[in-house]
């Protein structure tokens, strides 16, 4: 018997492009460069210029002296005195106190405050005479961070996405599937449905079709473990790596595509099929 059921999949694709260029449009309206608002207390930028001395101090002797050394000359952690990445990568500091670095640990309890009261006492200490930093500093790396994340963030996910904008998506989402699934059944057990149980042949180039899926999705499975390990690698070095979050979603997409693909292809050209049609009383013959 003819089928009637791909017309409504392909409506629903149609539909669900039309919809997704409604969501582009929305989205590039959002899509803006994200600046940096914070803005330091006035009180803690006038501390800033001597609180260090003694707030610093007390924090390093607390949390560094018994690994760094009473005078920065170094123990269990490395030297500070004369320190060239202390005194020219003040970033890198604070990046070690508040995420910490191989042996040393984290110290997120200290406020950002008390981080700039106490790499200004490293920094100008034992010999070291560096610049005076203060929360302005901590609010830079802050934005500067902030703009990495999102100038590797795909176009199609913008800073802000609203609660209409979501269900709209998920809306596109289910559209497609239902269309594409559709259009599979239709392109898989033909236009015409004949009652009965379907021997089906492969074919070496449906089985080239399977192994070259499989090996797609082998390597965007190699692809993605990499950039995992790489972004874990590089959270103790000294400049970390850019966040990868468009390249790993790619690469997981991919691997689900692929595999989808082999599955497709297999259903179509290895499985047998039955074709269940109803007979003249509108009842299946179970």
């Amino acid at each position: 018997m003819e089928r009637n059921d791909a017309t409504i999949p392909m409506v629903s694709i149609v539909i669900a492009a039309i919809f997704w260029v409604l969501l582009l449009f929305l989205f590039s309206t959002e899509i803006k460069a994200h600046e940096a608002t914070k803005e330091a207390p006035a009180q803690e930028t006038a501390a800033a210029g001597n609180s260090w001395q003694t707030e610093g101090k007390a924090i390093f002797e607390a949390n560094c002296q018994s690994c760094h050394g009473a005078q920065g000359e170094g123990a269990v952690g490395p030297k500070l005195a004369g320190a060239q990445l202390v005194l020219e990568q003040p970033e890198v500091v604070v990046q070690y106190i508040q995420k910490g670095k191989g042996i040393m640990p984290a110290f997120p309890q200290l406020s950002d405050a008390q981080v700039i009261d106490v790499v200004n006492y490293v920094r100008n200490s034992w010999g070291n005479k560096a610049e005076l930093l203060d929360a302005s500093f901590l609010a830079a790396q802050s934005a500067d961070a902030d703009k990495a994340a999102l100038l590797n963030r795909s176009k199609f996910v913008p800073e802000h996405i609203a609660l209409p904008e979501i269900f709209l998506a998920t809306f596109v989402m289910l559209l497609l599937t239902y269309g594409i699934i559709g259009l599979y059944s239709v392109w898989a057990e033909g236009e015409t449905l004949t009652p009965g149980i379907h021997k089906v042949r492969s074919t070496p180039l449906a089985m080239w079709g399977i192994l070259l899926s499989m090996a797609g999705a082998l390597f965007f499975t190699v692809l993605f473990l990499r950039q995992i390990v790489l972004g874990l690698n590089g959270m103790n070095a000294e400049e970390p790596p850019p966040i990868a979050v468009t390249s790993e979603g790619f690469y997981v997409a991919m691997v689900f595509l692929l595999l989808t693909v082999a599955l497709g292809l297999y259903k179509k050209f290895f499985m047998d099929g039955e074709a269940v049609v109803e007979d003249a009383s509108g009842e299946f013959p179970w």
